[in-house]
């Protein structure tokens, strides 16, 4: 059976995956390199929504931050998140894609407001949509986010990019006898008790059955396939 292409895709990008080697903050090399391989899936005609992540930055504040009312550390993790969005857009521009910053907080003077019609308007128009700020709301993950933005906006799968190259029956650096799934599903990876997302972002996949498919976003060309349907990572369907 030959591989479908998804025609609208969420993709889940984390905040670490743009360190590099770096200890916190943003690889510059490294963002370019990423938004070259998202410039190559908007080229194709995909419908791309991104959901970015803000560790690499709230990295650099977290020893400051030891002690700190959990909600307000989270309002802050979001704002992070934005900082990485407004960079993301800004290295998409100078490829040649248009890119828009919605946020879950309001900070219009500085990116416009999450509206689901907007945003759907912008991704049919071939706009890449970035979403920021996670739900808005803290004790709630940017893995939640994902799994809602995706519901919301019709996303056919979510694109989980990480550092790994899929799912593991075991953590592959503590045992190299750890075997990578191809596909698995929602029931297996429960049963077996991997670590995929959050609960919550998981559960919220599972019920709306949007499949997940977790990728190394260090691999060349791996999102392009990803999107291509090839096998590449591990799918989690229902």
């Amino acid at each position: 059976m030959s591989a479908q292409r998804h025609q609208r895709v969420l993709l889940k990008l984390s905040g670490e995956a743009l360190m590099g080697e770096d200890a916190y903050g943003i690889n510059r090399g490294t963002i370019l390199r990423m938004t070259e391989e998202v410039s190559d899936v908007a080229n194709l005609g995909v419908q791309l929504a991104v959901v970015i992540g803000g560790g690499n930055i709230f990295r650099g504040v977290a020893p400051g931050a030891q002690g700190m009312d959990r909600a307000t550390a989270d309002y802050m993790g979001m704002m992070a998140t934005v900082m990485n969005a407004l960079a993301l857009q800004d290295a998409l521009k100078h490829r040649g894609v248009d890119a828009r910053v919605q946020s879950a907080l309001n900070i219009e003077q500085v990116v416009e407001p999450y509206i689901r019609p907007k945003a759907l308007r912008y991704l049919e128009e071939g706009k890449v949509v970035i979403f920021a700020a996670g739900t808005g709301n803290p004790f709630f993950t940017t893995d939640t986010a994902a799994a809602l933005r995706g519901a919301e906006v019709g996303a056919e799968i979510v694109l989980k990019a990480t550092k790994v190259d899929g799912i593991y029956s075991a953590d592959p650096n503590k045992d190299p006898s750890a075997q990578r799934y191809s596909r698995i599903s929602f029931d297996e990876v429960i049963a077996r008790r991997l670590e995929v997302m959050d609960a919550t972002a998981f559960a919220l996949c599972r019920d709306q059955k949007l499949p997940i498919r977790v990728f190394s976003i260090n691999k060349a060309g791996a999102l392009a396939r990803a999107v291509n349907g090839e096998d590449e990572g591990t799918l989690v369907h229902v």
